[in-house]
């Protein structure tokens, strides 16, 4: 029997997370290639990351461990798949006064995280300071990203919700299914056009996760609103991404790497729900874990949901 196998990588912060994308079928006229394509969702596909009590990231597990539930219903697992697949992956870096002593730390860390990627990913990097900025379009030349970040300064107020809009926005161009924003920041936003409600809203609709790390100061908050760190975790949840928190630059680098590591060691799970309605509503989602006999009990975090509709789209 095979035996599911632990990843132990030198981390100092380690959670579970998942995320959900949704595939839609595509059926396309061979008589006429101008019309308009009609995309329905059709499976529904989770990557989900698998942690035991000590936080290492489980992998050799199969199909038959797994459980998932949309709107309270049981779903059958129609496709499983464990291997690593090419990304497409934003970076989202703060750029801000408030990061003046700190971004030197944040670009190494940054770099160190683009580093763990394949020949096949592709990255682009937004920065913000006063107003965001695609500094990079997608490339696979993460140099170009590099030297973005070492000739931009730490100036300004934090746009954080606008910066994060422009990063999903500029995903939608990705040319893989597997998607991923890291954002690296000190502060809660306090000079965005769009509002938290705005950014949620938005970040519920798209099918890439975000995971951010959220240097706090001392009494762990992030400068200056009290109410920054919910605000920030609830972000990456919905996405079915993580947040992070630490105190000290000294361990961004760590969690860049513990970041990358659960990315390419993700499961995905396949369903076709039961509920075949196409009314733009938000299904919820839930997985479970059957952990093997004699070993302990392991957690795994997901997207909360999507929505179930029929879309448009020109070829």
């Amino acid at each position: 029997m095979n035996r599911p196998r632990l990843l132990l990588p030198i981390i100092l912060f380690s959670l579970p997370f998942l995320c959900t994308a949704v595939i839609r079928a595509q059926e396309r006229s061979t008589k006429d290639r101008n019309s308009t394509i009609k995309v329905d969702v059709d499976l529904v596909l989770v990557n989900a990351t698998v942690s035991d009590p000590r936080g290492r990231t489980v992998t050799g597990l199969q199909r038959e461990d797994f459980r998932i539930w949309e709107d309270k219903v049981e779903q059958k697992v129609e496709y499983f798949s464990s291997e690593d697949t090419p990304m497409s992956i934003g970076l989202i870096f703060d750029a801000t006064g408030s990061m003046e002593d700190k971004i030197s730390r944040a670009r190494d860390a940054a770099v160190s995280f683009l580093k763990t990627g394949n020949p096949e990913d592709e990255f682009f990097l937004v920065t913000f300071s006063q107003s965001p900025r695609l500094a990079e379009g997608f490339t696979t030349d993460i140099s170009r990203l590099q030297n973005h970040m070492i000739f931009t300064p730490a100036k300004g107020l934090t746009p954080l919700f606008d910066a994060v809009y422009l990063g999903l926005e500029t995903m939608k161009s990705a040319r893989n299914k597997k998607k991923a924003l890291l954002l690296i920041t000190d502060g809660e936003d306090n000079h965005s056009r769009y509002s938290f409600g705005d950014i949620r809203e938005f970040v519920k609709e798209q099918d890439a996760q975000i995971f951010i790390i959220g240097i706090v100061n001392p009494v762990g908050e992030l400068a200056p609103d009290p109410n920054g760190r919910p605000i920030i975790e609830d972000l990456a949840q919905v996405s079915g991404g993580q947040a992070f928190f630490p105190d000290s630059v000294d361990e961004l680098e760590d969690i860049c790497n513990k970041i990358a590591i659960e990315l390419r060691n993700q499961y995905v799970l396949g369903y076709r729900p039961t509920n075949a309605a196409k009314d733009g509503k938000w299904r919820k989602i839930r997985l479970k874990i059957n952990t093997p006999k004699g070993l302990p009990t392991f957690s795994v975090h997901g997207k909360s949901g999507y929505y179930a509709e029929t879309l448009d789209i020109k070829p």
